[in-house]
């Protein structure tokens, strides 16, 4: 099957003509069908905006980190930890925002706008950054700008995207986004020489696609909407939290995505480090490698999210899949812990990213479906579900310096207990959703 005919099925339940839009307060379950021209240009949008970001975590800021920090690099885990820090802090506030947002672009198209333009703002300061510090600063700003983006796109999903059609569309959006770092990695192998192009390539692409969005699909105008109410300090602090014996679900789905991504952040913050020490070699130099690496996991990928998107849908059940997620992945982690041969970690790294597909496709399924007060906060709820991963992407870069060094006497890493900790944290989330979500099968 070629990577088309996935897509082409896809679209074959879309409407072929008529608006691409369904009304924002359309009850769940009542949304017709989205266009052609809609899937194409929100996966793009999606795919630019996961370029942005994933390019530089896979491994433009390992090259810097080199650089700058020759004899210090566990400081990547820092830099990357600290962006991921205010993400969490403004993600809920800039989902509020735009649910309250009235214009006659609608609700998410502006947002969206803005956080690419901030995206690529921070990228361009990455490329003349000469300190730590400065690198630190600008990280901070394109992911901010980027994690908007990605928020608001699937916040579009909530708002328009029907019960019949977020399996399917989950499982392309699941490999577009997990493709992003399979082709930010060939292309920062190939732009590894150039500081410059290594990170406004991405960005700028990243923003293209987005505003093709944004000036592309239509969304419908709410200038017209009631006012929202006032928003003081205590409404403003809501923003941040939810009551889980309300939404129970949809608290125990966060928790898992949680689990789920504090190991895959132990997995590929330090990827470049970790097959550059595994074969003796500096992080320059196998850049090429992890190219390789890249296209290899990119037929895993598209394995894992679009069979399991497709099949969930069809079936009519979600969790086993994600169980299923947790289960490979843990099993392509611990092969890597434990092996230096190249055609070994490229197996583990295969296995790791087939999980990895099956996990994040339909769990993105599972959060549409389950997601509360779809008509007036979905922004909200977004982002506070896309808190499980930002503090997951926060919190493992900070911890992963501690583990790669228990155990250690004589300078180097101990990757295999990041290794194994991370197939623990992916197992766990498997079995938070198989046991505790109840809403779904």
């Amino acid at each position: 099957m070629t990577n088309d005919e996935p897509l082409a099925a896809a679209m074959s339940s879309a409407t072929p003509a008529g608006p691409p839009d369904a009304p924002h307060d359309a009850p769940q379950g009542e949304l017709p069908p989205v266009g052609r021209r809609f899937i194409w240009l929100l996966l793009l949008a999606n795919f630019g905006a996961f370029l942005g970001l994933v390019t530089p975590m896979a491994i433009s800021l390992a090259i810097r980190v080199e650089h700058l920090a020759p004899d210090n690099t566990g400081v990547l885990g820092y830099v990357v930890g600290t962006a991921s820090a205010v993400s969490v802090i403004a993600g809920p506030l800039f989902g509020t925002a735009s649910d309250r947002t009235r214009s006659r672009f609608g609700r998410r198209r502006p947002w969206i706008a803005i956080g690419a333009v901030v995206g690529l703002l921070g990228s361009l300061v990455l490329t003349g950054a000469q300190s730590v510090f400065l690198l630190g600063v600008g990280w901070v700003i394109a992911a901010l700008g980027w994690t908007l983006v990605m928020n608001l796109i699937t916040t579009v999903l909530a708002d328009r995207l029907p019960e019949s059609q977020r399996g399917r569309i989950s499982g392309i959006s699941g490999f577009i986004s997990m493709a992003a770092p399979v082709a930010g990695s060939i292309l920062g192998g190939a732009l590894a020489g150039n500081t410059f192009l290594l990170f406004a390539v991405p960005a700028t692409i990243g923003l293209l696609l987005a505003l093709a969005f944004v000036l592309l699909v239509h969304e419908d105008p709410t200038n017209d909407l009631q006012p929202p109410p006032k928003l003081d300090l205590k409404s403003l602090a809501s923003t941040f939290v939810f009551d889980p014996r309300r939404y129970p679900d949809f608290a125990w789905n966060w928790l898992a995505r949680f689990l789920f991504y504090m190991g895959l952040t132990f997995n590929t913050t330090f990827t470049a480090l970790f097959f550059a020490d595994r074969l003796g070699k500096k992080v320059a130099e196998i850049s090429q490698i992890v190219a390789v690496t890249g296209g290899l996991t990119l037929v895993a990928v598209s394995i894992g999210a679009i069979s399991s998107g497709f099949v969930s849908d069809k079936v009519g059940r979600r969790k086993p899949f994600v169980l299923l997620g947790g289960i490979i992945f843990a099993g392509g982690a611990t092969l890597m812990a434990f092996v230096d041969a190249l055609p070994l970690l490229l197996t583990g790294a295969f296995v790791a990213s087939l999980g990895m597909g099956l996990f994040s496709a339909v769990d993105q399924a599972i959060l549409l479906d389950i997601v509360p007060e779809r008509s007036t906060d979905a922004g909200r709820f977004i982002a506070i579900n896309q808190f499980a991963t930002s503090i997951a992407q926060a919190v493992a870069p900070i911890a992963a310096p501690t583990l790669l060094t228990v155990g250690v006497v004589r300078g180097g890493e101990n990757y295999t207990l990041l290794y194994l900790v991370a197939a623990a944290f992916t197992l766990a989330a498997g079995t938070v959703v198989i046991t505790r979500v109840r809403s779904i099968r």
